[in-house]
C-alpha cells in the first residue's frame, strides 16, 4: 500500500512520506473542524436566539457541511496533488445567511441557486482562462481590503451571536451588561464571560503553536459552559427537549431539508417578489449582482488562500516569467469550482479552499495524500452531529471572532498614506459590517475608485472590466433599494 501511495502521490519526488502526510492531514482537520459547528449554527440560528429564519435544521446543514468538505477535499487532493482542504467558506456563509437571505429576502433554496451558479461560472472562467481578466479588473486597493472587511463582518456576527453586542434603540448596538448588581444575572453574564475566555484561550494556544487551537477553544468553552450550568438555577430543566443522540436523525433532515433543494425549490422566487418594493426587474438586477458578488468573493478568497498556504510551505514554483505561482493552479481552481457547485446541491454555502490548510503544510504536508486523510476525518465526523449540536452559541461565536482577527491582517498591505488608495480600501472594509452586506463593500470600493480616478484625470487607467462590474453594482443600488 505504501508503495502505491508513494507512486500515485509522488511522495519521494516531493520529499515526504506516508507518515508525514498522515500527520499533516490530521493537523489540517483539527485546524478547520470548527466549521462543523459554526456553519450549522449560523444557518439554523443566525442570531443566536433560537429563531430559525432559514427553515433548515442544524443536523441538515451539519451533514451538508461535512459531506461537501469530503467531496471538495478529495477533489483538490486528486486533481492538484496539493495538501489542501475545502469546506464551506467563512465569510461566504455569512454572505449567504445574513445578506442574501435575511437582508435581501431570498429563501434558503434561492440562495443555493446563487452558489450553484457561482460554481458553474467559476468552472467556465477557469476552463476558458477568463478568471484572470476578472481578477485583474478589480483594483488592487479593493482586493487587499476585501478579506479585512469580511473579517470584521464575521467578528461582528460572532459578537452578536454571543450577546456581547446587543441591539440598542438609541445607538443601534451597544455592549451587553455585566453588572450583577444591576439588571444582569449570573445566568446572562456567564455565557458572555465564556466567549471572552474562549477568544483569549484561542489566541494563547495559537501563540504557543497548539494545533487546532480554534477547535480546542470552542470545545473547551462548551465544556465550561455546561460545567458552570450547574451554578445557574433551572439550567438543566428540559435539557434534552428537542435533542437526540441518534446520528442518523441528521441524515434524515439532510434528505428532506437540504439536498437537492437548489433544483426543487431554488428557482421559485415568489417569496422575494412578495416583498415590499420588489419587482421582476429588480429581481433580475439583484440576481446578477448577487451571483457576481458570490463569484468575486469566492475567486479572491480561493486565489489568495492557495497562494498563502503554498507560500507558507515553500510549495510555490517559478513560471516562465520568473514569478512565483501555485503549482497546478488551474486544477486547484477547478476543484474549488466543482466543489462549490456540489456543495450547493448538498445544501450548503460556497465551498472553498481553507487557509487553515497551511497548518497541515506547516506540519510537513506536500501532496494530495494529506488531503485524503483530512477528507477521511470529515467522513468520520459525519456521524458526530449530536455532539456538535451541543456546542452553545457562546462557544462557537468565539471562533467567528477569532477568524475575524486572522482576516484583518491584510490591512498592513494597504498604502494608507495615499488617499486614492485609502478611501476605496476603507469603504470596502467598513461598509461590509456596517451594512451587513459583503457585496455593498465591494460596490462602494469599486465605485469610489472610479470616481477618484475620474476626478484625477486618470480615466484611461480604469479597465473596461472595472467599469462593467461597477455599473452592475450601481444598478443594484438604484433598482433594488
Amino acid at each position: 500500500m505504501n508503495k502505491f501511495l508513494s507512486k500515485f502521490f509522488k511522495l519521494e519526488e516531493k520529499g515526504t512520506t506516508v507518515r508525514v502526510e498522515l500527520i499533516a492531514g490530521l493537523t489540517t482537520f483539527m485546524a478547520m473542524a470548527y466549521i462543523l459547528m459554526v456553519n450549522p449554527g449560523m444557518f439554523a440560528d443566525p442570531f443566536g436566539d433560537g429563531t430559525n429564519v432559514l427553515g433548515v435544521s442544524f443536523g441538515a446543514i451539519y451533514i451538508a457541511t461535512a459531506l461537501s468538505a469530503v467531496i471538495g477535499t478529495v477533489l483538490i487532493g486528486l486533481l492538484s496533488n496539493l495538501p489542501l482542504a475545502q469546506a464551506s467558506g467563512m465569510g461566504l456563509n455569512a454572505f449567504f445567511v445574513y445578506t442574501v437571505c435575511v437582508g435581501l429576502g431570498f429563501t434558503y433554496a434561492n440562495a443555493l441557486v446563487f452558489c450553484f451558479i457561482d460554481g458553474l461560472l467559476f468552472i467556465a472562467l477557469t476552463v476558458t482562462g477568463l478568471r484572470r481578466l476578472i481578477f485583474e479588473a478589480v483594483p488592487a486597493a479593493v482586493k487587499a481590503a476585501i478579506p479585512a472587511g469580511i473579517g470584521l463582518f464575521i467578528a461582528f456576527i460572532g459578537l452578536q451571536n454571543s450577546k456581547l453586542v446587543i441591539p440598542s434603540t438609541s445607538t443601534g448596538v451597544t455592549m451587553n451588561t455585566f453588572n450583577l448588581l444591576g439588571d444582569a444575572t449570573w445566568g446572562s453574564v456567564m455565557p458572555l464571560l465564556i466567549t471572552v475566555f474562549a477568544v483569549i484561550a484561542i489566541a494563547v494556544m495559537s501563540k504557543k503553536g497548539v494545533r487546532g487551537a480554534v477547535l480546542w477553544g470552542v470545545l473547551g468553552a462548551g465544556v465550561l459552559y455546561y460545567a458552570l450550568g450547574f451554578t445557574v438555577p433551572g439550567f438543566y430543566e428540559n435539557f434534552w427537549a428537542g435533542k437526540t443522540l441518534n446520528p442518523f436523525t441528521a441524515f434524515g433532515d439532510f434528505g428532506t431539508q437540504a439536498v437537492g433543494k437548489v433544483f426543487t425549490e431554488g428557482f421559485n422566487f415568489d417569496v422575494y417578489l412578495a416583498g415590499e418594493g420588489h419587482s421582476v426587474g429588480g429581481l433580475v438586477i439583484a440576481f446578477i449582482t448577487t451571483a457576481l458578488a458570490f463569484c468575486m468573493v469566492d475567486m479572491f478568497d480561493t486565489m489568495g488562500t492557495l497562494y498563502g498556504a503554498c507560500r507558507g510551505g515553500d510549495l510555490l514554483i517559478k513560471n516562465d516569467n520568473g514569478e512565483l505561482e501555485v503549482p497546478n493552479m488551474d486544477k486547484a481552481m477547478l476543484a474549488d469550482a466543482v466543489a462549490t457547485a456540489t456543495g450547493a446541491i448538498c445544501g450548503t454555502s460556497t465551498v472553498t479552499t481553507y487557509v487553515e490548510s497551511s497548518a497541515g503544510v506547516g506540519a510537513g504536508g506536500r501532496t494530495g495524500l494529506a488531503s485524503m486523510v483530512t477528507a477521511a476525518m470529515f467522513a468520520i465526523a459525519l456521524f458526530l452531529s449530536p455532539v456538535a449540536a451541543l456546542i452553545p452559541a457562546c462557544a462557537y461565536a468565539a471562533a467567528l471572532i477569532y477568524v475575524g482577527i486572522l482576516m484583518i491582517g491584510c490591512v498592513k498591505d494597504i498604502d494608507w498614506t495615499d488617499p486614492a488608495i485609502a478611501l476605496p480600501s476603507f469603504l470596502t472594509i467598513v461598509m461590509m459590517p456596517f451594512t451587513y452586506n459583503i457585496s455593498y463593500g465591494i460596490a462602494f470600493g469599486l465605485i469610489s475608485h472610479i470616481i477618484i480616478k475620474a476626478c484625477l484625470g486618470k480615466v484611461k487607467e480604469i479597465k473596461i472590466g472595472t467599469w462593467v462590474v461597477a455599473v452592475l453594482f450601481a444598478a443594484m443600488f438604484f433598482l433594488t433599494h
